[in-house]
């Protein structure tokens, strides 16, 4: 990819699973090595299940989390992405966008909307 799309700290994103796709606002997270999806929209558009575990490590402790597959698109570019799984019921953003995606062509402006 030659060109690079820019992103503020939030993102317009859509995901796609089996029974469709779902438009939601993700929270960018330069910090966070690996992207996150609230595992009850997971489940909600039927992305294939976990295939494999990691241990993630944050602010509150480190936990094991399965991790999918799914097709995202950002600033009309589709990628596949891993995510690990967790209940982000309790949190603003359903989705939050790691380093394992913005590695891929994706510049981070914090002053974007």
């Amino acid at each position: 990819m030659s060109h690079r799309i820019t992103v503020g700290l939030t993102a317009r994103v859509i995901l796609f699973g089996k029974t469709g796709r779902k438009e939601v606002v993700a929270r960018i997270d330069t910090g966070a090595t690996k992207s996150s999806i609230d595992s009850k929209l997971a489940t909600e558009l039927e992305i294939a299940g976990e295939f494999k575990r990691v241990l993630v490590k944050s602010a509150s402790g480190s936990l094991h989390r399965g991790v999918v597959v799914a097709d995202i698109s950002i600033g009309g570019e589709i990628r596949a992405a891993e995510f690990t799984l967790a209940d982000r019921t309790h949190l603003k953003y359903r989705v939050l966008i790691g380093q394992n995606i913005l590695k891929k062509g994706f510049l981070v402006d914090p002053s974007k909307p």
